[in-house]
């Protein structure tokens, strides 16, 4: 890893947090419930659910799981700002890939796999309006 994609990485990453965190909470008032509801749900404390929602916490992939159900919402979705950050630095990656080895059935699956990966990278991602 670069030193410039490992900056960009906790840019994004302390950028993300933040957008996350303020996604939470907005979709947690727009759904009527209060942080005790949530962190009932959750089954954590109040002042765990509010570290979360002020982004001095990061969820577990469980916790992220559960909240997707309560607010109807994917993992992509609550997820779409990293994704782009991802989809950059892939795109970016894929085009500097290390030639195949020379076994033949590997580079065709090699190949394969990387022609399904050009295709996810330029289709939008779902619930993301800025995609």
């Amino acid at each position: 890893m670069s030193l410039k994609w490992g900056y960009y990485k906790f840019l994004s990453s302390f950028s993300m947090t933040k957008e996350f965190a303020l996604d939470l909470k907005v979709a947690r008032q727009n759904s009527g419930l209060t942080q005790q509801d949530c962190a009932h749900l959750l089954g954590v404390s109040d002042a765990t659910l509010a570290k979360i929602e002020a982004g001095k916490r990061t969820p577990s992939i469980y916790e992220i799981c559960t909240l997707s159900l309560i607010y109807g919402r994917s993992f992509e979705s609550l997820f779409a700002g990293i994704f782009l950050d991802v989809r950059a630095h892939l795109s970016e990656r894929v085009t500097s890939l290390p030639m195949a080895s020379s076994t033949a059935s590997l580079r065709i699956n090699r190949q394969s796999t990387l022609n399904r990966l050009a295709r996810r990278l330029s289709e939008e991602i779902p619930g993301y309006a800025g995609g």
